[in-house]
């Protein structure tokens, strides 16, 4: 993985990838954790990346963004703040760049998913208007569109992914493992809704094999098996001892999508190495250690 470089090591899952792979470069204002030994390159303004004019690299990895739906969807302009702008500066650097690949995320969401139980492919339509975080992701594929002359990009639309983090996430799974480790009470809004579910470490597989191939263009990204909300708190109940409740709140989104990742076991002949129950008990255990 030498000549390629990560923007965004310091989120959830860049860290990830770059743990996985020393030899990326980290690229951001703020270095990923300290136990990774990648090299990081210091930037303080995307408006100013001459920096890396000094960098050997063909090759970009953009986690560069925000995944808060609760909070995008109160207020559009944090959406284009974290998901629209920051991608167009980092674009408009790499159009005069001679770079193999570029590689950004958005969300499996965007589908209009017409038929619930009938897995969404890359040929399904979108539906980028749903809310404010779906248009936001919409809004980045459009600036990959907009450049796509110049800067050879998949866009990767990513499932539910989960891992281990010591961040605070909006995400279910991160949501989970820290409410265990911090409440006595722990719930979920719903337990019925159905998901593609892919741990972050084969995620991260994933997103390098997809790098390092010859496609370009849009391909999902998750395990191509779903499982309800409700078979995941078991998994976390079972190995943590911990009660999970349901609120039987209505969530907003699909109640249930389902994927088809045939393009991308294609492209690459990648196939998820953890199923959800082990990928949960690893969360648990590492996440266990942070909280000790």
């Amino acid at each position: 993985m030498k000549k390629t470089i990560l923007f965004g090591g310091s989120g959830f899952f860049g860290p990830i990838i770059l743990k996985k792979y020393p030899d990326i470069i980290s690229v951001g204002r703020t270095k990923p954790p300290k136990e990774l030994k990648n090299k990081h390159i210091d930037i303080k303004d995307l408006n100013n990346l001459k920096k890396l004019d000094k960098i050997n690299f063909d090759k970009v990895i953009y986690l560069i963004g925000s995944s808060d739906h609760h909070k995008i969807n109160k207020n559009i302009k944090i959406g284009v703040k974290h998901n629209f702008e920051p991608l167009i500066k980092v674009m408009e650097y790499l159009k005069y760049k001679k770079i193999k690949k570029f590689i950004c995320f958005t969300t499996i969401l965007l589908y209009k998913n017409e038929k619930p139980g009938r897995p969404v492919s890359e040929k399904n339509k979108t539906n980028p208007y749903k809310n404010n975080y779906i248009f936001s992701k919409h809004l980045m594929e459009e600036v990959v569109n907009f450049y796509k002359n110049f800067v050879p990009s998949i866009v990767v639309r990513l499932n539910n992914i989960y891992g281990y983090t010591k961040l605070k996430r909006p995400d279910l799974v991160p949501t989970i493992m820290q409410d265990i480790f911090k409440k006595k009470k722990i719930s979920v809004w719903n337990t019925k809704p159905v998901r593609d579910f892919i741990f972050a470490e084969d995620a991260a597989e994933a997103v390098v094999k997809l790098v390092n191939s010859k496609y370009i263009g849009v391909v999902n990204v998750g395990t191509g098996k779903s499982h309800s909300v409700s078979e995941l708190t078991k998994i976390i109940s079972t190995v943590s001892g911990k009660i999970i409740k349901s609120k039987n709140i209505p969530v907003t989104g699909p109640y249930k999508l389902l994927t088809n990742v045939n393009l991308l076991k294609k492209i690459t002949n990648w196939k998820s190495k953890h199923s959800l129950n082990q990928g949960l008990i690893k969360t648990y255990r590492i996440m266990k250690d942070y909280f000790q």
